[in-house]
């Protein structure tokens, strides 16, 4: 897939007016937003995301119009995932309700940024050395059986237990000059006449930084349906936007998804399963069939993958649901 370089430009021009857009519209004036805002949103930024695929399906052709929706659901799937940890760290350092707009904004791109760097590092890797596909698989199986073991052995009661600030975060916290509380939503504080501040830094620090860890299997999973940077790229731009958002409309539904995490399992031992394949068919390590591709090893084309992905998740999603609903009603008989 061969992408000008002012197709690049003009892509980083938009994501960048989008992310601005959104700042000011949402996050300047600090609020919590209602649940009709945050649902017409989040439909606006998935249906803008549906337009840049069927874009994709025109431009470039089916085959990459499908890997970008297959990137797409899977990114903003794992994406919602990862909703969960930041309710957690908002909730660890009490931060405002008005304030969590804008330290999840700049959260999210700090998170984009990063993960920018993490996609061009693996586009380097793959071209020079192909069988890393196999670490990429490996690592994606290991990370599915990690997430349905804590997906089965998770209770409510450890919840409030998951994220401890990182040594990072902790060094932070002993040599910068932070106030003890928040300002609004504001970055620095005046104390007494003296600039300090204010502890929004070590949320903002924490959310991009936990990122890292998401980016781990989230940047391996796409380019496990996908080895197009420019695909890999947008389709996790696609993800995090609107994820801002997102989050307040799923905010009392993300304890209801209680399958999720199964279901992400599942998706991640696919990828996993598919990437090894794949290195099969590719294969160059010496000590494997001599050096030469697996010939008779089945491939998975992109359509499978969509659909199997898609399925998963609308069958745990729609199971989650369930289950919560039949406990409430156990709990209010």
């Amino acid at each position: 897939m061969h992408v000008p370089d002012w197709i690049w430009g003009i892509t980083l021009a938009v994501v960048a007016f989008l992310f601005l857009f959104d700042f000011f519209a949402h996050v300047r004036r600090p609020h919590v937003p209602t649940f009709r805002e945050s649902l017409g949103w989040s439909i606006a930024y998935v249906l803008l995301a549906c337009a840049f695929g069927v874009g994709v399906w025109q431009v470039w052709g089916s085959q990459h119009g499908a890997e970008f929706f297959a990137g797409f659901v899977t990114e903003k799937s794992l994406s919602v995932d990862n909703l969960f940890v930041f309710s957690i760290i908002l909730a660890k350092f009490s931060v405002p309700a008005p304030a969590q707009q804008k330290a999840l904004m700049i959260g999210i791109v700090l998170a984009l940024v990063l993960r920018g760097i993490f996609i061009a590092a693996g586009a380097a890797i793959i071209h020079q050395f192909s069988w890393v596909f196999y670490i990429f698989g490996a690592f994606l199986l290991y990370t599915a059986v990690k997430l349905a073991i804590e997906s089965i052995t998770h209770t409510d009661n450890d919840s409030d237990n998951d994220f401890k600030p990182n040594a990072v975060v902790r060094f932070f916290q002993r040599h910068l000059s932070i106030s003890d509380s928040f300002d609004g939503n504001r970055v620095v504080t005046r104390i007494n006449g003296k600039k300090m501040l204010t502890p929004m830094v070590l949320v903002i620090l924490a959310l991009g930084l936990t990122d890292i860890v998401f980016a781990l299997d989230s940047i391996p999973a796409i380019y496990g349906l996908t080895q197009a940077p420019y695909i890999v790229f947008t389709a996790n731009v696609f993800a995090l936007l609107g994820l801002l958002q997102m989050f307040f409309l799923l905010e009392g539904l993300l304890e209801r998804l209680v399958y999720l995490g199964a279901g992400l399992s599942l998706v991640l031992a696919f990828i996993g399963v598919k990437l090894v394949l794949e290195a099969l068919h590719e294969n160059s390590l010496p000590f494997l069939n001599h050096g030469q591709p697996l010939t008779n090893i089945p491939e998975i084309s992109t359509g499978v993958s969509l659909t199997v992905i898609v399925s998963i998740l609308v069958i745990t999603t729609l199971a989650s649901l369930w289950k919560s609903k039949r406990s409430q009603g156990k709990q209010d008989s």
